[in-house]
């Protein structure tokens, strides 16, 4: 059994639910911005603040770690770092490659935060010729044919996918075939997995949209706009929210 299984398994024995899973990085986040100011203890009410959630529901995320804090002192930062980044294995190397070099795969390949954070990007793979060879963050491009190979040779961990659409569940399927078992997805398609193959999907578009939701409940909502109606174009909000009808 691998690390992150050993992981995983520890985690579900201790019933660790999935929502604090997912605030855990947020935690970090604030955290990490605490250490960066020489904030040596903080408050569970600050740290709430720092991450957006209220007080109580945090407390209650971190018993699952059993950290507790100390009445009237609070969470040392620094041991509470540890802690956040244990529970989710960044306290060792995870290595990343990442498939499809556009705008947006160059963005991610030269992202500082991944080595501060315990993932390291071993390799840049593409399809286009023209891409292929190109010196990138310090890496030079690979061609896709090299998938398999690069993954067994650098003990590839994640794959992180920024193919476009067609092209993102044939790489899926490739990267699972050769062992891979957690997958980043920044194509806008659902992936189609085996059991024991964790996706997250990232969608810039979505949370656009969601945004446009909400400030449209702000300047007083949808109005009577019918797109069936012939009255006139929407704004944009309205158009968001037309399409998706």
């Amino acid at each position: 059994m691998t690390p992150r299984q050993n992981r995983n398994r520890d985690r579900a024995d201790r019933g660790i639910p999935e929502a604090t899973v997912a605030r855990l990085p947020v935690y970090l986040r604030a955290l990490h911005s605490l250490q960066e100011r020489g904030v040596a203890t903080v408050s569970s009410e600050e740290l709430a603040s720092a991450a957006g959630v209220n007080s109580a529901k945090l407390r209650k995320d971190l018993s699952h770690l059993g950290s507790y804090g100390t009445r009237g002192v609070g969470y040392e930062v620094e041991y509470l770092v540890y802690q956040i980044s244990r529970e989710l294995g960044l306290t060792q190397d995870w290595v990343v490659a990442i498939i499809g070099v556009g705008n947006l795969g160059r963005a991610l390949a030269g992202y500082g935060g991944f080595a501060s954070r315990g993932f390291r990007v071993a390799g840049l793979l593409d399809a286009d010729d023209a891409i292929v060879g190109q010196e990138i963050s310090g890496m030079t491009v690979e061609h896709i044919d090299r998938l398999e190979d690069l993954i067994a040779e650098r003990g590839v961990s994640i794959a992180v996918i920024a193919t476009p659409a067609a092209a993102a569940q044939g790489v899926c399927d490739r990267v699972v075939a050769a062992g891979v078992t957690s997958v980043l997805n920044f194509a806008p398609v659902v992936l189609s997995v085996p059991d024991g193959v964790d996706v997250r999907k990232v969608d810039l578009s979505i949370e656009l949209q969601i945004l446009a939701f909400h400030e449209q409940r702000k300047a007083g909502g949808p109005g009577d706009y019918d797109p069936r109606s012939g009255e006139g174009p929407p704004g944009t909000t309205q158009y968001v929210e037309a399409v998706q009808r």
